[in-house]
């Protein structure tokens, strides 16, 4: 997989967080991760990985999406979006990636999996994070 799939697959599953009670995320890891029989073992533990130390950072990312969000709340927004913004918050944030990178991954991202105006939410939003 490309560190783009890889992405992505990240981002399905911290969208498939609002929905579940987080005693229920085990068992819906392993079964999203079974789903996908093209990543090998080693990407499915680093999507895993990756996934486990982003709910982890969920407060502290929340509350940086939240101080620079003006006029929206991470509880407002659409639950596409606030996975795409909360895995690029903390790629910037925590991983060190590529503030260009990580926006442009998270407006591409928005485009192909939210509404109309989702890749200029998306951007406005990261802008102000960096």
């Amino acid at each position: 997989m490309t560190r783009r799939e890889i992405r992505e697959e990240t981002f399905k599953m911290i969208f498939q967080t609002e929905f579940y009670d987080e005693a229920e995320l085990p068992e819906q890891m392993t079964l999203f991760l079974g789903e996908n029989p093209e990543a090998s073992d080693e990407e499915k533990a680093q999507i895993d990985a990756r996934v486990k130390a982003i709910i982890e950072k969920l407060p502290q990312m929340d509350a940086i999406i939240d101080e620079v969000a003006e006029g929206w709340k991470t509880n407002r927004m659409g639950k596409v979006e606030l996975a795409i913004i909360r895995l690029a918050t903390y790629e910037i944030k925590v991983e060190g990636l590529a503030e260009g990178i990580a926006i442009n991954e998270a407006v591409e991202m928005a485009k192909r999996y939210g509404g109309d105006n989702s890749g200029a939410f998306v951007n406005g939003i990261l802008a102000k994070v960096v």
